[in-house]
């Protein structure tokens, strides 16, 4: 499977991620391409920069009414280190925006009829709409307003359009099949808008974020965009560590400006992923506490009830605390997206007072049932496959041999090697060996 893996130590912006794609192999020509498809009257402009001595890709969208971008920054990127579009966003009103106060006005009709009417793929212009209607949920929600009234002034600007757009095509072009990203430094301070000074993250960008994880390090700026974070939920990215590959590109695309001590780039790998013949790789959460104050019983109904809730496993090892203490390690194993309902479960249920989780990768094989006819019943082998469609490995399952070794008082043992014995003397069985 190929990966692209965005390490978002620096946050990340429209203009930063179309430098890394360029930076990483996607020829600029099709970039170029998708923005003169568009038929807003913009071009692109790529230059090498450094950011922190490293060397980066800048790419800059011009639009009639702009200059080129010079390598002396301009006023938009002195304010704000990802690029002319980088700040205030998503202002409601250019007359008394103090930053831009000529961008224009696009409803979001407007806009998904610009990118459907473009010669473009349709996953490119699937995914570009999709950003933009993210857009336009996150602006209604922020402002209790329909969507359909949604006008977008700075975000609906050409120069975003084609930020999006060629994000989505560059993306396409570099034939990734997942997309995953580290933590994301959205930065701090604040952002000066048309609603006045406010926190970074804006508004936007942290509805658009949703449960995305994210810290704040290096000098205060806003590192995360709007434009950015759409584009993350256009690619559908899966937040974890970066998981074993064997790396075949990579590439810097840079911000709009120099900064002391944290280097203005975002880094893109992409590779070939290490698992086990190919099998099927995703995210796990692991959630742990230790409990030294809780009877086995409370400890077994909470364990029940964590299974309830959609962990996939539960377990406990004893574990010896300080000053000699007995405790018992609560492990809980569970999708990313169920980590919040099942910390807070740990904590109403149980005495822990603190509790920490991570993030890992699972390799899953296939899993199938077949029934085998033994002479005290039906009995379920569970069978696990490679990719290649090969068995990998195959058991009984313990619930039926269990119903069938107390019904007929049969050892249960005898009762799962003799299913495994029927199994074995089929076709299918005999892959196995």
């Amino acid at each position: 499977m190929r990966i692209g893996y965005l390490e978002c130590f620096s946050g990340i912006s429209g203009d930063m991620l179309l430098g890394a794609l360029v930076d990483a192999g996607v020829p600029f020509a099709c970039l170029e391409e998708t923005a003169a498809a568009l038929n807003v009257g913009a071009r692109l402009e790529m230059r090498k920069v450094s950011r922190g001595g490293l060397a980066a890709t800048k790419v800059d969208v011009i639009t009639p009414d702009q200059p080129a971008h010079e390598p002396a920054r301009s006023h938009s990127e002195s304010a704000h280190p990802h690029g002319a579009h980088s700040h205030a966003e998503h202002s409601h009103d250019p007359h008394t925006n103090p930053l831009h106060t000529h961008a224009p006005h696009r409803s979001l009709s407007a806009i998904l009829s610009i990118i459907r009417s473009a010669p473009l793929t349709e996953t490119v212009k699937a995914r570009s709409i999709r950003a933009f209607e993210l857009l336009g949920e996150a602006e209604a929600a922020i402002h209790s307003i329909p969507i359909e009234t949604v006008h977008f002034h700075e975000v609906g600007a050409v120069d975003t359009i084609v930020d999006i757009v060629c994000a989505a095509a560059g993306c396409e072009a570099l034939g990734v099949d997942r997309w995953l990203a580290s933590p994301l430094n959205v930065g701090s301070g604040t952002v000066l808008c048309q609603h006045g000074t406010l926190p970074v993250p804006a508004p936007a960008t942290l509805a658009l974020l949703g449960d995305a994880p994210v810290y704040a390090t290096g000098p205060p700026m806003e590192r995360v965009t709007p434009t950015g974070a759409a584009v993350l939920r256009m690619l559908d990215v899966c937040y974890q560590p970066l998981p074993v590959l064997r790396i075949k590109a990579s590439g810097y695309g840079a911000g709009g400006r120099e900064t002391a001590g944290q280097p203005n780039l975002l880094r893109l790998l992409v590779g070939e992923e290490e698992s086990a013949e190919s099998a099927a790789s995703e995210s796990i959460a692991v959630i742990e506490t230790v409990i030294d104050d809780s009877s086995p019983q409370l400890l077994a109904y909470v364990s029940e009830l964590l299974l309830a809730s959609g962990a996939w496993d539960v377990y406990r090892v004893a574990v010896q605390m300080k000053k000699g203490r007995a405790g018992v390690q609560l492990t809980v194993l569970c999708r990313p997206d169920l980590v919040p309902a099942l910390r807070d479960l740990l904590f109403r249920e149980t005495t822990t007072i603190g509790v920490h989780w991570r993030l890992e990768n699972k390799l899953s094989l296939a899993r199938e049932f077949i029934k085998v006819q033994t002479a005290w019943g039906d009995v379920s082998i569970k069978i696990a496959r490679w990719p290649s469609g090969k068995i990998a490995n195959a058991s009984p399952e313990y619930e039926d041999c269990r119903l069938i070794a107390t019904g007929h008082a049969v050892p249960l043992k005898q009762v799962m090697q003799e299913a495994m014995r029927i199994f074995a003397a089929t076709g299918t069985g005999k892959e196995a060996s």
